[in-house]
């Protein structure tokens, strides 16, 4: 259990609102360096789960320096598990800080080194959070091993966005949901 919510209980009861006031979407932005594999396979997963659970949350990708292509072994994991990534890119960070980019609730790294830079400033002073992942591009054993770590990486990925969603966050604050997201971290 995580502060009182259970992650499977969003699958029982996947169309409950618990919104006090209008509706609101949490943008939720994933860092990685590249946004070529870890960040895009986060972004795809909360999206996906949010849209299964009926959950107001959207999540972006960017990088710090972005590679300026997806990496394939990503492109079909994320493919083979139901997600539709039409329209996914990798994308700078800056995207994301300036007019008309969307208001961020929340901002996870997902690599090291990106945890490790100066961020910009975020609009609305995001919570921050980092759920550092071992790069799956780096595995050994050629193809078969990428492939496997790939897989991993979004299984693992997956499950966390669903603890994620799991939380009550148009109820918390921000100290509270940074105290939530860090706990995710280490369970």
């Amino acid at each position: 259990m995580l502060a009182g919510f259970r992650v499977f209980d969003l699958l029982l009861r996947p169309n409950v609102k618990t919104q006090l006031g209008p509706p609101m979407t949490t943008n939720v932005l994933i860092l990685c360096t590249h946004n070529s594999a870890r960040s895009v396979l986060a972004e795809g997963m909360l999206n996906h789960w949010a849209a299964r659970l009926g959950r107001d949350v959207r999540a972006y990708s960017a990088g710090s320096a972005p590679s300026g292509r997806l990496n394939p072994f990503a492109l079909d994991v994320l493919t083979r598990a139901g997600v539709d990534v039409t329209g996914y890119r990798s994308k700078s960070q800056d995207e994301f800080v300036g007019d008309g980019a969307p208001h961020m609730r929340i901002v996870i790294t997902v690599c090291d080194s990106a945890a490790a830079e100066a961020c910009p400033y975020w609009p609305g002073s995001p919570v921050k959070v980092h759920w550092g992942y071992a790069d799956p591009s780096n595995a050994a054993g050629g193809d078969a091993g990428k492939r496997l770590a790939f897989e991993l990486t979004r299984e693992a990925l997956g499950y966390r966005m669903l603890q994620l969603l799991a939380l009550p966050l148009d109820r918390m604050g921000n100290a509270e949901l940074e105290a939530a997201l860090a706990a995710v971290s280490r369970n």
